[in-house]
């Protein structure tokens, strides 16, 4: 049965060769063998253009493929750069930023003590709180600097200018009993008086009143009047009877008559 397949499949040519003779069998299996040859040739060139032809596809492919990853490397480097740049920019505004807060900052400050220079403060006068302008307070407390270091005649010439320049200031009666007393320490007894008696007027009811009597009664005395420093001296202890003013005013007023 196989040996019956087995020539059925023979060309004509080779079943004649295997029925006709031995030199027609052998040209017959040469010829087969030659064909057989060439068909596992064209099979090889077939093979090995396929496999050129997928190496050549391979080929693209990674060049392609390196293309791309070249190309995203640079896309990346670009980014990175453009990172680099936003985050110094950020950088230089934030320093930027700080600096500008730090001047706002000075210059809402500077404005703070531009305006601190104009407010109003609360001062203690002879016992009283008052509120008064920073420049009355300053020119008050230069003066009595003077007053209180002896020397009464700078005494004299910033308190003057302080009542000049500062009219209505809650220091004029303060300003007035000590611009007195430095005239009488400078011998300048009448304005001394002046001054004194204005204080009196304006405010009779100073915690300095009495005191400003009692000097009036000693201008009088240096000027030699002493029926008008006695007359001042009651009027003191009649008028400020609980001071302890009032009790000077007693024992000089017995020395006096």
């Amino acid at each position: 049965m196989a040996l019956t397949l087995g020539l059925t499949g023979l060309s004509g040519p080779v079943q004649a060769s295997l029925f006709g003779g031995d030199d027609e069998a052998r040209r017959a299996i040469l010829d087969l063998r030659q064909r057989l040859e060439q068909s596992q040739n064209a099979t090889r060139a077939l093979i090995e253009q396929n496999t050129q032809s997928q190496n050549q596809a391979q080929t693209q492919a990674i060049d392609q493929l390196r293309g791309a990853l070249l190309d995203l490397q640079g896309q990346i480097d670009r980014l990175k750069s453009e990172l680099s740049q936003s985050l110094g920019a950020q950088e230089r505004l934030a320093r930027d930023l700080t600096e500008l807060q730090l001047r706002q900052k000075d210059v809402i400050s500077s404005v703070d003590d531009r305006l601190r220079r104009f407010e109003p403060v609360q001062v203690t006068i002879d016992g009283r709180e008052v509120m008064v302008d920073p420049s009355e307070k300053s020119d008050f407390d230069k003066a009595m600097a003077f007053f209180r270091q002896a020397d009464f005649p700078a005494a004299q010439t910033a308190l003057s200018a302080f009542l000049l320049r500062h009219v209505s200031s809650a220091y004029a009666p303060s300003a007035l009993f000590w611009l007195g007393n430095a005239q009488y320490a400078n011998k300048a007894y009448k304005e001394s008086m002046a001054n004194f008696q204005k204080l009196l007027s304006m405010a009779p009811n100073h915690p300095r009143a009495a005191e400003a009597m009692l000097a009036i009664s000693n201008v009088q005395i240096e000027l030699k009047d002493m029926r008008a420093a006695r007359k001042t001296l009651e009027e003191l202890i009649a008028t400020y009877p609980q001071a302890e003013t009032a009790s000077t005013a007693r024992e000089r007023l017995g020395r006096l008559r």
